[in-house]
């Protein structure tokens, strides 16, 4: 099918809105360029996750520009910013706020809220995982709820409203790891490797001299909305919506549907949003690539940043060296080759 035909199910400003996007996309991963070397894919992943109205979860050593990409990302916007140093001390009120008490004029007092860090449009809760249960579930509910809860009132969180949480792979003492429930809550997991050599020399060039340069702005918040919406009415064909069920439902390995090679190395497949993320991730991806309808492409492009945090695998896979993203990919290849 030409871009011509898949443009005929869509109305003619979603046709121009699409071709907009694709500029505002090329836009931004200029302007990051200039401050972020290399990291293209993570960059593609971040801003999918942002148009799906999604939340990600980085994964990587310290030390690889994480905070700094994130940062920038909410400059070229011209979005708030946040950032979040989750520790074992940090209670849920340090996240969301707390209730001060204020001197009124005549010698009255009341409390006054005042909000907290998490009340911006892209927040950076880093290492999240050193948290305790109770201050992580507070993330996680303006995570999922877009809203927080305060002394029994409630108070609704600005959009956009993206929230990017990372994990240290290398420390794991005195951490309290995301259960699986709460890991389903993030969109995409995000691995942030080392660079190239020559993207690492360009990084000493570029970071041992003058100040980094301010990124102009591409966004604003409403556009952002708007682009949100926009990536909702992107069409998916029949076949990929049951190619991308088809591809969560083989990750289980109590049914009947999982090849017989996957049963022993996983223990737990991935549930229903999986399915959702990767058509909601698949739909964005096409959108910024200009195109007017999800292919088989897109969803195999999203598929191991929804999938490698949702299929957890058993010692047997860990005892062989077998991750969850060499099971996907093979999942993918599989299901690619059968449709």
């Amino acid at each position: 099918m030409t871009n011509s035909e898949m443009s005929s199910t869509l109305a003619k400003d979603d046709v121009q809105a699409i071709d907009q996007l694709r500029e505002v996309y090329t836009r931004l991963t200029k302007e990051l360029g200039k401050i972020i070397v290399g990291q293209e894919q993570v960059i593609e992943q971040l801003i999918i996750c942002l148009f799906a109205r999604g939340h990600a979860l980085l994964m990587g050593v310290p030390g690889l520009a994480k905070t700094l990409l994130i940062s920038r990302l909410a400059e070229t916007m011209s979005l708030s910013f946040s950032r979040i140093q989750f520790t074992p001390d940090l209670m849920p009120m340090d996240i969301t706020g707390t209730d001060i008490l204020q001197e009124l004029p005549g010698g009255k007092r009341a409390f006054e809220f005042a909000r907290g860090p998490v009340f911006a449009n892209i927040v950076l809760a880093d290492e999240i995982n050193r948290a305790p249960a109770k201050t992580q579930a507070a993330m996680l509910e303006a995570m999922q709820e877009h809203r927080v809860t305060v002394a029994g009132r409630t108070y609704n969180l600005d959009a956009p409203f993206f929230v990017l949480a990372t994990q240290n792979p290398i420390e794991q003492e005195g951490t309290y790891p995301l259960p699986e429930a709460q890991l389903d809550r993030f969109m995409f997991m995000i691995g942030v490797d080392y660079p190239s050599r020559a993207e690492e020399i360009a990084i000493a060039r570029s970071t041992t001299g003058m100040s980094l340069p301010k990124l102009d702005h591409v966004l604003h918040g409403e556009e952002v909305i708007a682009f949100q919406d926009l990536v909702r009415r992107v069409p998916v064909p029949d076949h990929l919506y049951e190619f991308a069920v088809d591809l969560a439902r083989k990750t289980r390995p109590g049914s009947n549907e999982s090849p017989a090679w996957l049963k022993p190395l996983v223990s737990w497949g991935a549930g229903p949003r999986a399915a959702q993320c990767l058509i909601l991730g698949a739909k964005t991806r096409a959108a910024l690539q200009g195109s007017y309808a999800v292919r088989m492409e897109d969803i195999a492009a999203v598929a191991d940043p929804v999938l490698r945090h949702r299929v957890m695998t058993t010692f047997t896979a860990e005892s062989e060296g077998v991750t969850s993203r060499e099971l996907t990919k093979r999942l993918v290849e599989e299901l690619s080759k059968a449709a």
